[in-house]
């Protein structure tokens, strides 16, 4: 039992180094790969609380029992009734709890078990972290994705495993960064494999068709006191609102030297490209403010992460709370 306390004492210090590394930068942390290591070591002490430990402490005291009864035999075979051997309820829950480096493995599992079931395949939270995506999605947000709606993928390594829908227009999408794919980023889909997507003087065309627009009252962003040029703007089945910055010219200023770059021309008037297949093409609802793919190129299929849907809640606004397009 020494052995198995300092072995969990190490692991448990692997796992706490490993999060504070990643909390103060010293590594680039990955929460899926977290989530699975411990759903496995945790699983591994739980089977062996179930199949070993557990029987152990069990025989324990019902050995500690048996001796109890065998000697108060013996007693009265000598007549003697009243000492007082039996063992207290206090003494027998001492035997059969379970010591703390089973507590904080094995104890843990059905919950880290089930949080991994639903975080890999059902719904996973996510939090805004930025402005891309105003006026739909305001900093602060905590939204659901559905990671079942694009087909199901294994954790961490993402590869699909069954086929679901494919992403539409106007999807709000989670995704994989691909220029640094452990970094997940929101955007919306605009082009679907074999569009042409054009983006010329803030205006969006999708192969040739100018993409219907209309025009909102002026939208006030409270984290910079100003206001900016809000549309409304229908890619889908649901319009959606979008932001423009007049001040901001429509050339694209630092796009990298993506994948597939040769399918995109770029002009002072903003960008055309076509959309390789397997590869979507996103970009934010703020406009202007916004690093997507008319930046760094185009999402690869098995970059995909989840269909963004629902704001379950922000501290700083709860009227957010809600569905979303």
């Amino acid at each position: 039992m020494q052995a198995m306390q300092w072995i969990t004492s190490a692991v448990l210090a692997a796992f706490v180094g490993y999060i504070g590394a990643w909390y103060f930068g010293a590594l680039e942390g990955n929460f899926a790969l977290l989530l699975f290591l411990a759903t496995v070591v945790t699983g591994v002490y739980w089977v062996a609380e179930r199949l070993y430990f557990w029987p152990r402490r069990r025989k324990a005291a019902q050995a500690l029992e048996q001796a109890v009864v065998q000697r108060r035999a013996e007693l009265d075979s000598k007549g003697i009734t009243k000492l007082d051997i039996d063992i207290s309820p206090e003494a027998r829950g001492r035997i059969l709890m379970q010591p703390w480096w089973l507590d904080w493995t094995a104890g843990l599992f059905p919950v880290i078990a089930i949080v991994f079931v639903l975080r890999s395949f059902l719904f996973e939270p996510f939090k805004i972290p930025s402005g891309s995506m105003i006026p739909t999605l305001m900093v602060g947000d905590l939204i659901l994705v559905n990671k079942f709606t694009y087909g199901v993928r294994l954790p961490v390594i993402n590869k699909k495993i069954i086929e679901g829908g494919t992403p539409q227009r106007g999807d709000v999408m989670v995704f994989r960064y691909p220029p640094q794919p452990t970094l997940d980023y929101i955007k919306r889909v605009v082009g679907v494999p074999g569009d042409e997507v054009a983006y010329l003087n803030k205006r969006l065309t999708i192969n040739g068709k100018p993409v219907e627009t209309s025009a909102l009252p002026d939208f006030f962003e409270k984290d910079v006191m100003r206001y900016f040029k809000q549309f409304e703007e229908k890619l889908g089945d649901q319009p959606h609102r979008l932001l423009n910055n007049p001040d901001v010219p429509a050339f694209i200023q630092g796009a990298s030297d993506f994948a597939y770059r040769e399918n995109c021309r770029y002009s002072v008037e903003g960008v055309t490209c076509k959309v390789p297949e397997g590869h979507y093409f996103m970009m934010g609802d703020n406009r202007d403010n916004s690093l997507d793919s008319r930046y760094w190129g185009f999402v690869p299929d098995e970059n995909i992460v989840g269909k963004a849907f629902f704001v379950w809640m922000n501290f700083g606004d709860i009227k957010r709370i809600g569905s979303f397009h």
